[in-house]
This record gives structure tokens, C-alpha cells and sequence, in this order.
């Protein structure tokens, strides 16, 4: 497979992930939603209930906003706030809807919060006020609004995504920097190699110039091979000492500048070759 291609698929898998995993199914909040709305119901009916009122009606639940949703009655009543937070929650931990809410009781006359508290998951967090006092009989709604909560769930999730997403972009960026090793090209048989107007027979260790035999030393072969094998590509100095001098004995400083210059000079008949110096880097035959 092609580095493009290669490319266009990890920007699909990328796309596709974060689709899956990032976006808010419309589904899903109207599945949330739905569910509120059985538990308030339910909430609504054990407080009457509570009131030992089995005839009158609990309203249809209403969603105000996102995360807000309003209980109301058909008649007035009046009861215990704490007996309305041991409801909610008993409804809310049977349906498991979230551990974080606040609740306000709200007056139809004037629209005034005549009580309201707040449950989070940690207890020094939860605000429970003016428990054991009755609310007197009036035409109340209860609203209740669920509060963004991060989870231990959302942080791995999130975690994990980022984990993903590090992975996948270092792959790219693997598969696009990656530098192909130095190569040295091994005819079969006795087959030379054209570089510009000279044929090139590594294994007899000499340059072809119209008939002209061109000796190389088996130094000046080695190199010769390497720069061959990768055209018009920046060589570093250290690998090509490391190619060529690695197992042959000892290395002295100028030997590679020295084996350069004798190249450089057996090619230097043809115009369309040239071994450049890349200074402080390396070489490169340029060949056109």
C-alpha cells in the first residue's frame, strides 16, 4: 500500500473513531429524557401517596432545558421536604439516573422557591436544609435539574481517547519520516550497473567508460555501491563510515575524504554525474 493511501486510511479511522466516540447521539438524550420522565412520574405518585391521596392526578412531566425537568399536581398539597428527598432518591439510585441534582420546590402563585437542596456523590457535598419542617398546603411543582458530573468513567474514556489519538499520529508520522536504511545493490552474476555513461560492475571492483576499464579499490566499490543504491539522496559521513569501516579495522579521520576525492575524480569525465559535498553532513551523487 502507498504512503497516500496508507495516509487516507488513518484519517478515515480517525474521523471515524471520534465520530463514534465524541459525538452525543440524538437517541441517546431523548432515551435519558424519557427515562427522567418515568422516575418523575413515579416521584410524583409515592409523594400523593406519602399524603394517603390515591386519586389525585400527578401532571405530565415537563422538560424545561436541557437536564431540567418539572413535576406538578393536579391538587394542592403539603408534606415533609425530607420525605420528597428520600423519594427522589430511592427512584433515581431503582432507575439509575445520575448522583448529582439539585432539587427546588417551586410555589404556582408567585413562582418562589419555597424549598430546594442539592445531592452530589460526596456526602460533605450534599446540601439537605430545614429538614422536619412541613411545607404548608399550597399548589407546588418540583423541579429538578441533573448536574454535569465527570466521572471516573468520563476521565478514562477520556484517557483513552487521547492515548488513541497519540498512537494514530505517531504512526503517521512513522510511516511518513521514516528514513530507508543506506542500500548496496547486489547484481547477480557479473551484470554491471549504468550510472551517466559508465557502467558500473561492483563485484569486479571497476568503471566501464567506452571500453575503458576504470579500476576501483575495494573502498572506493563499497562507496560506489552505496551512493548508487540511493541517488540524489544526502548521505551522513557516519554512515558511511559505519557501512563501509565498521568491521575492517580502524578508521582514520581524512580516509573517507580521501576515498571521496579519488571517486570523485574517476566520475569527473562525465558531466551528468557530480559527488557533491553537503558541508558538515555529507554527500550525494547527484546524477541526472
Amino acid at each position: 500500500m502507498s504512503k497516500k493511501n496508507i495516509f487516507r486510511v488513518l484519517l478515515l479511522a480517525i474521523a471515524v473513531f471520534g465520530f463514534l466516540n465524541f459525538s452525543s447521539p440524538k437517541n441517546e438524550n431523548e432515551d435519558f429524557s424519557e427515562k427522567v420522565k418515568v422516575a418523575l412520574r413515579e416521584v410524583g405518585n409515592q409523594l400523593l401517596l406519602s399524603q394517603k391521596d390515591s386519586s389525585s392526578l400527578v401532571l405530565p412531566v415537563k422538560e424545561i432545558d436541557e437536564n431540567k425537568f418539572s413535576l406538578s399536581f393536579e391538587k394542592k398539597l403539603s408534606f415533609e421536604p425530607n420525605t420528597l428527598v428520600i423519594i427522589i432518591r430511592n427512584v433515581f439510585q431503582k432507575t439509575s439516573l445520575s448522583k448529582k441534582y439539585r432539587v427546588a420546590v417551586i410555589r404556582c402563585s408567585d413562582n418562589e422557591v419555597a424549598y430546594s437542596y442539592e445531592i452530589h456523590e460526596l456526602e460533605e457535598q450534599t446540601i439537605i436544609p430545614c429538614a422536619g419542617r412541613y411545607l404548608p398546603e399550597n399548589c407546588y411543582s418540583v423541579r429538578v435539574n441533573f448536574l454535569k458530573e465527570t466521572n471516573q468513567t468520563s476521565i478514562i474514556k477520556i484517557i483513552f481517547y487521547t492515548l488513541f489519538l497519540i498512537a494514530i499520529l505517531w504512526l503517521m508520522y512513522f510511516v511518513f519520516t521514516k528514513k530507508k536504511p543506506l542500500q548496496k545493490i547486489k547484481p547477480k552474476n557479473k551484470n554491471s550497473i549504468n550510472i551517466g555513461s559508465f557502467q558500473f560492475y561492483p563485484e569486479q571492483n571497476k568503471l566501464v567508460k567506452k571500453a575503458a576499464e576504470i579500476p576501483l579499490s575495494k573502498k572506493e566499490c563499497e562507496l560506489l555501491e552505496i551512493f548508487v543504491a540511493n541517488p540524489n539522496q544526502v548521505i551522513k559521513r557516519e554512515e558511511l563510515t559505519k557501512k563501509v569501516w565498521e568491521d575492517n579495522g580502524v578508521f582514520v579521520g581524512r580516509s573517507l575524504d580521501t576515498y571521496i576525492s579519488k571517486l570523485r575524480k574517476k566520475l569527473q569525465e562525465d558531466k551528468n554525474i557530480k559527488l557533491t559535498n553537503i558541508h558538515g553532513v555529507g554527500y550525494k551523487l547527484e546524477v541526472k
